[in-house]
Parts: C-alpha cells; sequence; structure tokens
C-alpha cells in the first residue's frame, strides 16, 4: 500500500449535464470522508450476555466535509447554488491513486469566514442520499 499526499484527496462537484463532468472545489484546504453504518441490535436472552448485531441491516450513509480559502471559482459557486436550492446533486471524492467514491449528496452546511486582517474561508458538509459508488482506479 503507497502512502497518498492529503493534498491530492479532492472533493468534485458535478455540473449536472449529460455527461456528467466534474470539477474540483477550488480553494480546498482539507477534505473528509465518514463511512457510517447504523447498527440493528438483535440482542436476546439466548446471546449469553453477549450484543448480536443484524449484518446488513441498518442505514449506511456517508458524510463528506472539506474546508478552504474562498477564490470564487466556478466551482465555489457552484457549490453554493447547490447549497442555497438544498438540492441533491452528483459529487465526487477522489484519492490520489484514482480510486473514487460518486454519488448524490445533499450539502447540509456552507460556513463563511473572515478575520479583518485574514482571508476569507468556507466550511462545507454534504450527506449522501442513496446508494455510493466506490471505484477502483484502472
Amino acid at each position: 500500500m503507497t502512502i497518498e499526499k492529503g493534498r491530492a484527496f479532492l472533493m468534485e462537484v458535478g455540473d449536472g449535464a449529460d455527461p456528467e463532468s466534474f470539477s474540483a472545489i477550488g480553494g480546498m484546504r482539507s477534505t473528509s470522508l465518514k463511512i457510517s453504518n447504523e447498527v440493528v441490535d438483535v440482542t436476546h436472552k439466548g446471546s449469553s450476555g453477549w450484543r448480536e448485531l443484524l449484518s446488513g441491516a441498518g442505514i449506511r450513509h456517508i458524510s463528506l466535509g472539506g474546508s478552504g480559502i474562498f477564490t470564487n471559482s466556478a466551482s465555489e459557486q457552484l457549490m453554493q447554488e447547490k447549497a442555497l436550492a438544498g438540492t441533491v446533486d452528483n459529487y465526487r471524492i477522489i484519492f490520489e491513486s484514482g480510486d473514487s467514491f460518486t454519488g448524490g449528496f445533499q450539502v447540509i452546511g456552507l460556513d463563511y469566514a473572515g478575520d479583518y486582517n485574514g482571508e476569507r474561508t468556507y466550511n462545507i458538509a454534504l450527506e449522501s442520499s442513496g446508494p455510493v459508488n466506490f471505484a477502483v482506479a484502472g
């Protein structure tokens, strides 16, 4: 397994066209991905005091996050439009290896900040809707 650079861990926003093209969200400094699986507890008296979980049950979802310096790029403007619309749109997370997660996500938070002597920054949070596909590079 090869160590990968964090700067090559990119969040991309889809343009909604057919075929869809993706562009990296400008100014991003950090990117995060979290895979979550809700558990369904099926423990009963015959479980000998050990918790038992129902395999394959529960809700699965992926959370994406990122933060960066606002550069007023076209991808940042598109991200803001999608946040204001509250729609589910396609996003892709791509790793340096070329492996990627692609699926429908809704922006659940977009924050802007700026100090009087610093740059304007943003933080974005997204939650998946429906299946998210994982693709291994090439």
